[in-house]
């Protein structure tokens, strides 16, 4: 019997019927499933490109040999925005009500915010506005982030999970490339001795972004019924996302932790890679934009290549043993990347990293909604939606300095090499952390626990 659980005297934590809601049990046309993973597309064609930007444009902005201390340092900056944000919005997309559904109304606001912050960034002349709005910029895209991460739980049925879940994570992976490939033509229009300018890029990723948020407000249909507000207030809602009986939730915590660490191993090569090409192998700079397309193509085309069969091998086999072959591969390719002594051997191990990849984000997406209450699903993938968030954060934590002090102010390449190589301890602690995740789906695993207390 579904009961509603308040949590302590502060009055925050109220979860009302979160067993009630099924997973659906109508297939999705491909039409559906197709977009309702295309927003990706636009927000990792951002995030993919200002990595890029970001990169190039700080050490112009900070003192010689402290870039990696102030890339790091913008990355600590947005870390609460990108936690705070998704998670409390989603909360309160559970249980809106609007002619638009619950979600679309934050998606449309996010998405068109995000047009206008992102024209900030690319204009900046400085650490200080640049940081201010990449801030900005987090917070609009985050906005329409953890609503549009409620659609998964909300539409697809058990049987298809694992193809929507492939579908999230090619389209995180064509657009996290379409987005690099659009900021590096950058070098190309580039007139020696100047430097690329990012400006026309990156807002033309802005329009990306926005248009396809427009095409999932316009065609993807809503899902269940809002959950009841039981006379509660907007603001003991918000505060109720962050009420401590998530933490009973012990799978999807130590879920959240893997998908991390992951990630933020994944983010040690793609945050920083264009900082390991100039400090390392040091590439001419007639030749940055060709290593760059010819890494993010193939990369991508592995990625995508990888996620559909791991879905369909995860259907058999289970999420975890997929997942932890994803860490295995991730790891040795960072590491390979990492005493690479070419650029075709850097290659080599970005295509290791891009298997890893694929496997990864086409699993852990369908393992997640597995394990989350539906009714809360706004809530529950905001929140699994930090790691991904953070995982910059975390990895720029350790790169940022190993870069600096074991390079010094001579910018020698054994610093990348350092970096790159301690960050495969984070594929390591991910497959730890996965080993404590119960894959049953929730529903079953109540019955269990259930059964055995009775």
């Amino acid at each position: 019997m579904a009961v509603e659980v308040v949590a302590s005297a502060a009055g925050i934590g109220a979860t009302l019927d979160e067993d009630a809601a099924e997973r659906p049990t109508v297939p999705l046309p491909f039409s559906q499933l197709l977009q309702i993973s295309v927003y990706w597309l636009g927000i990792n064609a951002i995030m993919g490109g200002i990595g890029i930007a970001v990169q190039e444009r700080i050490p112009d902005l900070v003192p010689i040999g402290q870039k990696g201390i102030y890339i790091a340092i913008q990355g600590f900056a947005i870390l609460w925005v990108n936690i705070l944000v998704q998670p409390t919005i989603g909360m309160i997309s559970d249980y809106t009500v609007s002619r638009w559904g619950r979600r679309k109304p934050y998606i449309a606001i996010g998405a068109t915010l995000d047009v206008v912050f992102i024209i900030g960034v690319a204009t900046s002349n400085t650490y200080v506005s640049l940081v201010a709005f990449l801030f900005l910029l987090q917070f609009s895209s985050n906005f329409a982030q953890g609503p549009f991460q409620g659609y998964v739980p909300d539409l697809v049925p058990e049987k298809q999970v694992g193809l929507a879940s492939a579908m999230v994570g090619a389209m995180q992976t064509i657009g996290f490339i379409v987005g690099g490939i659009v900021v590096s033509l950058a070098y190309i229009l580039a007139v020696p001795p100047a430097k690329p300018d990012f400006t026309i890029p990156l807002i033309a990723l802005g329009v990306i972004e926005f248009l396809t948020a427009m095409g999932t407000v316009i065609w993807v249909r809503e899902g269940g019924a809002p959950r009841g507000r039981a006379g509660r207030s907007w603001l003991a809602i918000a505060r109720s996302a962050w009420a401590t009986d998530i933490l009973r939730e012990r799978s999807f915590v130590y879920l959240v932790l893997s998908r991390l660490l992951f990630f933020a191993g994944i983010n040690v090569l793609t945050g920083w890679f264009v900082i390991y090409m100039n400090q390392t192998i040091r590439p001419a700079p007639e030749d940055r934009f060709a290593i760059l397309s010819v890494i993010q193509i193939v990369v991508a085309v592995v990625t995508a290549l990888s996620t559909f069969p791991s879905a369909r091998l995860s259907d058999r086999i289970g999420r975890k043993p997929v997942i932890y072959v994803a860490c295995l591969v991730g790891g040795l390719g960072l590491f390979v990347v990492a005493v690479a002594p070419s650029f075709l051997i850097v290659l080599v191990g970005a295509v290791l990293m891009g298997v890893g990849a694929g496997t990864f984000l086409a699993v852990d997406w369908a393992l997640m909604t597995d394990i989350i209450p539906k009714a809360a699903s706004g809530r529950y993938m905001g929140i699994s939606n930090i790691a991904v968030a953070a995982a910059g954060t975390l990895a720029g934590l350790l790169v940022g300095p190993l870069v600096d002090v074991v390079g010094g102010k001579d910018a020698l390449p054994i610093g990348p090499r350092v970096a790159f190589a301690a960050g495969v301890a984070f594929f390591v602690l991910s497959a730890v952390f996965l080993r404590r995740v119960d894959p049953r789906p929730r529903a079953q695993r109540l019955a269990a626990e259930a059964a055995i207390a009775g």
